[in-house]
């Protein structure tokens, strides 16, 4: 840096961030359903006899998988 201000030239300005997509705030639902535990902390409904607790979880999974092929696709890199 110090080579760029000898040879009277102002130093590079860093490159603009490309990943700045508002669908990238859809990854924060997968974050938000788990993060409050009372919400699903609770045997029923049941569902082929696994309790909800964990269930729900396990719904949890195809949900952020959904949400990240979102952003990926919808809020690519221009």
């Amino acid at each position: 840096m110090s080579d760029q201000l000898s040879r009277g030239r102002p130093p590079l300005a860093p490159p603009s961030r490309s990943d700045r997509s508002r669908w990238n705030w859809v990854l924060i639902l997968p974050l938000l359903a788990v993060l409050y535990p009372p919400l699903y902390n609770r045997a029923t409904p049941e569902l082929f006899n696994i309790p909800f607790f964990y269930w729900y979880q396990m719904a949890i999974i195809p949900l952020s998988v959904g949400c990240t092929l979102l952003a990926y696709h919808r809020g690519g890199r221009r």
